[in-house]
């Protein structure tokens, strides 16, 4: 009985020793892929959902942060919260077409809306680019702007409010194609108000202004 017992073993040493060289490496893997798996779901919690969050997947377009670096984009960052969350619901409901913001909007919730929309309001805004120094186009810039009263909707600084974007700092592509479009009613502003401002501007004076607005640091 003591001989079959030392048999059996040195068999399963054996045997243990033999999966262990076998599979070592897997089961050591194995063991470390569910510690970091484990250690990815805490962090998750603390974060408050898996990466890539809603808000961080806009950064391919409009920067991390909503902070733009490209003139074409638009700047989310320090916008109203109640403009972004507008937009949103003017993208997902076709009141304002476009084949890439309205399959997305489109997706979204009114809650998670209403989080885009209060998470960039609350990032610091920057300019999207550096504007060339040029006291002409600026003068010419300005008296444009003073002179269409834009400070009036879109505050003194011209940072935005309530359902009015922030202008100060945004590409001067992306202000340029928006004051077009709005001249020529591919956007529709529903207050009318943007669609007569734009309709008064010529076409020489919409890049002058959108490289005034530009320039402007939020």
């Amino acid at each position: 009985m003591k001989r079959t017992l030392i048999i059996v073993t040195v068999v399963a040493v054996a045997a243990a020793a033999i999966a262990g060289a076998l599979y070592g490496h897997d089961l050591m893997v194995g063991m470390r892929y569910e510690k970091a798996m484990f250690q990815i779901g805490e962090a998750d919690k603390a974060n408050a959902g898996a990466w890539p969050q809603t808000q961080e997947t806009c950064f391919v377009c409009h920067g991390p942060h909503g902070q733009s670096l490209n003139a074409w984009y638009p700047a989310l960052s320090g916008q109203p919260k109640a403009y972004i969350a507008a937009q949103l619901h003017a993208f997902a409901n076709d009141q304002r077409p476009n084949p890439y913001m309205g399959p997305l909007a489109k997706e979204m919730s009114d809650a998670q809306i209403d989080a885009l929309a209060t998470y960039f309001a609350q990032q610091v805004p920057a300019r999207n680019e550096e504007v060339t120094a040029d006291a002409t186009l600026e003068k010419r810039g300005l008296a444009l702007v003073q002179a269409r009263s834009c400070q009036a909707c879109h505050g003194e600084k011209l940072m935005g409010k309530d359902q009015a974007p922030r202008l100060a700092g945004q590409g001067a592509d992306y202000l340029a194609k928006q004051l077009a479009d709005f001249k020529a009613g591919v956007r529709k502003d529903p207050t009318g108000t943007m669609n007569g401002v734009a309709a008064a501007l010529s076409s020489e004076d919409i890049p002058v202004v959108a490289r005034y607005l530009a320039g402007v640091s939020p």
